[in-house]
């Protein structure tokens, strides 16, 4: 089952909530992102510059009774003062650096096998600024740029320079060839990253924590991670997530939705079973917001985490069916995003183990497919409106709209419908590719999933094995004609091998291109 499908069947009642202690019971009327885990890494020298740009795609929210706009003075949500995902620890590989941006930062983690932990440095050598992500892990276990083969160490210190003579002075000791290291962590099995490497942030785990949730530690749940850039802004994400609306049309042919029974006065019925969803917004606050759902809820957790479960809440004493719905929306640059995603559930256990993630990621990469191109463009049309006219450019009537108001609301109020950028960002959208780059999936997620990567190189090797083959039995039949091969029948039977043999490669190699690489998705034919 794919977690995804199970998000048309939220809808409206108080929940209670399983986020970890500081994200979890609102007794206090405030949201606050908790977590545990692992070890931070150490701080240091240099620090990003810490300026902001807006988001492009920013907006106000909408409807008629929206709050007011904040009142001068009005405390401002510190999106430098937050943990940010960086990617699913099964996701890396720790023979090899990785880079990403993320809130504006080029960053690269590395497996450090000295302390046995991740780093997050700044992905610029102090040198000449070539991308460490390009580079390699050293036989020493240190970050090595492919550059010069400037070598590093977990705290970001230059530990050798080949260009220096070692009787002449210890150069690689000066404070300009160190490297930014941000403090990191890894919990729920998702490294995490503080985007400020200044000597005061590097115990801020102890004072801050990433949001926890406790059902992935729990050895009766599994959980599936997933990870995909996707070419529309963090806003646009978030808001296209708390929208469950938009799911039986935009994802027609993938996902249906659930048609509700009771609705008085009724008499049109679309075959995709749209229909009124009742939603409440409560403890709406800087910290984010809840929205009790009929047998669950959908929480958010600013700036980054979204929690959803479509089930009850589990009684004592009984085992309960849950699958919680995870999504990190993930700021990169204006009119870019990325999402991580986690969906553990303690049904289907045995389904799991059997089950290759990349089989997983074939579907939920559709799903995103599917509605890509609508919030390209949407995001667009927002942006020509003008930052602040969302709740001007938009009509949103119903309740079913009510998470996407709360979070319009929350971006209006204490973030001025901008992302705080760590790095100085141009307010210009990037223009629109042509629909097999904006819906490609190779850069956007293969290369990052090592499931799907693994998977790939496998089915390109037996889709060329399966070719060679074709051709291999019709060379053999060609040597072997009237000596091995002599009747009619054998002849026959050699000659379906080799078709069938190339007729396979055919249907892989088309696989392959619309799993892997690019595959359109027509609404109208749907």
């Amino acid at each position: 089952m794919d977690p995804l499908s199970l998000l048309p069947l939220a809808r409206a009642t108080r929940p209670s909530l399983p986020v970890a202690a500081a994200a979890a019971p609102l007794r206090s009327g405030k949201l606050r992102a908790c977590g545990g885990g692992a070890r931070i890494a150490p701080t240091r020298c240099r620090r990003a510059a810490r300026l902001s740009a807006s988001a492009v795609a920013a907006e106000t929210p909408r409807t008629e009774d929206a709050p007011s706009p904040s009142p001068s003075g009005q405390e401002q949500f510190d999106w430098l003062d937050q943990w940010y995902p960086f990617a699913p620890v099964c996701d890396l590989d720790p023979r090899a650096p990785h880079g990403k941006t993320v809130l504006g930062l080029d960053i690269v983690a590395w497996f450090d096998r000295g302390a046995g932990e991740w780093r997050v440095f700044d992905d610029a050598c102090p040198h000449r600024l070539a991308p460490l992500s390009e580079g390699r892990i050293d036989d020493k276990g240190r970050l090595q740029c492919v550059y010069h083969g400037w070598c590093f160490d977990g705290a970001g210190a230059c530990k050798f320079i080949p260009q220096a003579p070692a009787l002449g002075p210890p150069v690689h000791k000066n404070s300009k060839a160190c490297v930014a290291s941000y403090p990191c962590v890894v919990q729920n099995n998702i490294l995490w990253f503080y985007p400020r490497a200044e000597p005061e942030y590097k115990e801020v785990l102890q004072r801050k924590r990433p949001p926890l949730i406790p059902e992935i530690d729990d050895p009766g749940f599994v959980t599936v991670y997933g990870i995909r850039d996707l070419p529309y802004g963090y806003d646009i994400l978030v808001e296209n997530l708390f929208d469950p609306a938009h799911v039986p049309y935009a994802h027609k042919g993938i996902m249906r939705g659930i048609r509700k029974k009771e609705d008085p006065g009724r008499v049109d019925y679309d075959k995709e079973g749209g229909g009124p969803i009742k939603m409440k917004i409560e403890e709406a606050n800087k910290e984010g917001f809840v929205s009790p759902q009929e047998r669950g809820y959908f929480q958010f957790i600013a700036p980054s985490t979204l929690v959803g479960s479509p089930f009850a809440q589990p009684q004592e004493g009984k085992k309960t069916p849950r699958i919680m719905l995870l999504f990190f929306c993930v700021p990169v640059a204006p009119g870019r995003s990325r999402v991580i995603w986690a969906f553990p559930r303690n049904v289907g256990v045995w389904l799991h183990n059997i089950t290759p993630r990349w089989l997983y990621h074939v579907g939920q990469n559709l799903i995103l497919d599917s509605d890509i191109f609508l919030l390209h463009v949407e995001e667009r049309k927002f942006a020509a409106a003008g930052l602040d006219n969302w709740q001007k450019a938009c009509y949103v009537p119903t309740s079913s709209d009510n998470m996407v108001i709360a979070f319009r609301n929350w971006f209006r109020k204490f973030c001025k419908n901008q992302v705080g950028w760590a790095t100085p960002q141009v307010d210009q959208l990037p223009p629109t590719p042509t629909k097999d780059h904006l819906m490609e999936r190779y850069w956007s997620h293969v290369v990052q999933c090592t499931s799907c990567s693994a998977a790939l190189k496998a089915m390109k090797a037996l889709e060329v094995a399966l070719q060679i083959a074709s051709v291999a039995v019709i060379g053999f039949l060609a040597i072997a004609k009237g000596t091995l091969v002599t009747s009619t029948v054998q002849r026959a039977v050699v000659v379906s091998t080799a078709v069938l043999c190339f007729a396979a490669s055919r249907w892989l190699a088309n696989f392959i291109q619309k799993n892997f690489y690019f595959q359109d998705y027509i609404h109208a034919y749907k």
